[in-house]
């Protein structure tokens, strides 16, 4: 199944036993930098590594046992998986509970196996803060069409044609000039009317978060007047593209805009942040404020560091997160257990309580504020 949506973050999130663990496997599968062979032994030596860990791993005989039959599960499923389409690879899987998830994702992740009491899902929140599903929409004076573009694959929604008038070439009486060029600047706007309305019928049916529209620049003042308000605001920029061009051309424009795009929001999180915590604003840093906000319900937007990652505690009781050295709750007082890696949990947390997820590359000022941090809703 190829990954392509939060939904899919959620449906693994919820999952959880409460007898054994589950395994998390992420593997680069990316063709276009190595072959099978390469891919296979990368992955020879990961599950080599993480058998070497399960020896090792303090758990019961049965949680121990099932784990194995996990990697034997993906040692399995390797030959197939690893030559089919997709940067990368990732398998869910609790043999304990009879639960496999395989999915084919878009980006390359980190190779790594995670045994954990739920699945790992950080490197997907991170896939899904890389990309955005947009609509391309492309417009010339006789032509437009929509693609739909989201996870590094572009299809085409819906295109449409126009018939326009032709002009006098020369000669002629004025007037009857004029008459026919006001004939086909009416028949151009009915053009832009139609297509513009179109373009907010695919909002409306698909719910895009935004769209780039492509156009020769003389008609840009022309085309984004016949936008409705709501797919307006939605613009995130221009591209060179035509209608006619090949879909593989629209594609490549997009993501080199998506990826400028997202640069220059990550930089204005990161300041917006920054300035609220100067303030004594709606904002908290580090790993211990940032989890405290969690289990209050304060985050609006959970900003963290590109594969940052640190290891922590879970109340049961109160399933609340806390930081490695709070051995009890404060809230109940009762033993916290262990967590492999708590940023995945409060992520995972944070999303079930419908807040944003934002990823920020390294370097970024977010490191100085212990490369973990949250825009909250009110003020504590």
């Amino acid at each position: 199944m190829k990954f392509s949506n939060r939904s899919q973050v959620e449906s693994l999130s919820r999952f959880r036993s409460e007898k054994f663990l589950t395994l998390s496997f992420f593997l680069d599968t990316d063709k276009r930098r190595m072959s099978k062979k390469e891919i296979l032994v990368s992955a020879k030596s990961l599950l080599a590594d993480a058998r070497a860990r399960l020896e090792a791993l303090d758990a019961a005989k049965e949680k121990k046992q099932r784990l194995s039959a996990d990697l034997d599960k993906v040692q399995e499923l390797l030959v197939k998986e690893a030559g089919s389409n997709g940067a990368g690879l990732a398998v869910y899987s609790c043999s304990g509970e009879n639960y496999l998830e395989i999915l084919s994702l878009p980006e390359a992740p980190r190779n790594r196996i995670v045994f954990d009491r739920n699945p790992y899902v950080l490197p997907l929140t991170q896939i899904l803060d890389e990309y955005r599903r947009l609509v391309a929409f492309l417009i010339d004076r006789r032509e437009a069409k929509w693609y739909a573009v989201a996870m590094g694959e572009i299809t085409l929604i819906d295109e449409m044609k126009s018939a326009m008038p032709k002009m006098v070439k020369g000669g002629g009486e004025r007037e009857e000039a004029r008459r026919i060029e006001r004939h086909v600047e009416a028949a151009l706007q009915e053009h832009y009317k139609k297509a513009a309305q179109k373009t907010f019928e695919i909002f409306k049916k698909n719910g895009f978060q935004g769209f780039v529209l492509g156009c020769p620049d003389n008609l840009a003042s022309e085309i984004e007047p016949h936008l409705h308000p709501y797919v307006r605001e939605r613009l995130r920029g221009w591209l060179r593209a035509k209608p006619a061009d090949a879909p593989d051309v629209v594609l490549k424009e997009t993501q080199a805009l998506e990826r400028a795009i997202k640069k220059a929001d990550e930089e204005a999180v990161v300041k917006r942040f920054a300035a609220e915590l100067e303030k004594g604003g709606r904002a908290c840093s580090g790993l211990k404020d940032s989890l405290k906000a969690l289990s209050m319900g304060e985050i609006q937007t959970l900003i963290v560091t590109k594969y940052f990652s640190a290891p922590g505690r879970h109340c049961v009781h109160c399933d609340l997160l806390y930081t490695e050295d709070e051995i009890k709750c404060p809230s109940c007082d009762r033993k916290t257990d262990p967590v492999l890696d708590v940023v995945d949990e409060a992520i995972e947390a944070a999303m079930r309580r419908d807040a944003q997820i934002r990823h920020v590359q390294p370097p970024s000022r977010l490191d100085h504020y212990g490369q973990i941090g949250a825009l909250l809703r009110f003020k504590s």
